[in-house]
């Protein structure tokens, strides 16, 4: 299965957090499920979340959203995110 990786920098985890688990109707519409969200180890307010993703075209989609884009203002990121989408490997 396809995997979307997201990296961002954000004001605040556990604010962000918030807004990121009541996005998850938007996330499941999309095709993406099992969302695994980390942080690095010396800086909690950077993450990275990956999602498994059902769809790369709907994924796209997704990450080009308003609602997206208004969602990550919502919830204090406060950089550009780096957004992979990834094949498995043969």
């Amino acid at each position: 299965m396809p995997l979307l990786v997201v990296r961002h920098k954000v004001k605040d985890y556990a604010a962000w957090k918030k807004v990121f688990d009541g996005h998850k109707g938007a996330q499941t519409a999309a095709g993406l499920s099992n969302p695994r969200v980390y942080v690095f180890a010396d800086n909690p307010n950077e993450t990275v979340v990956l999602f498994d993703a059902a769809d790369i075209g709907r994924a796209k989609a997704f990450g080009a959203s308003p609602d997206l884009k208004a969602a990550m203002e919502r919830s204090g990121v406060t950089d550009k995110p780096d957004v992979y989408l990834l094949n498995p490997a043969p």
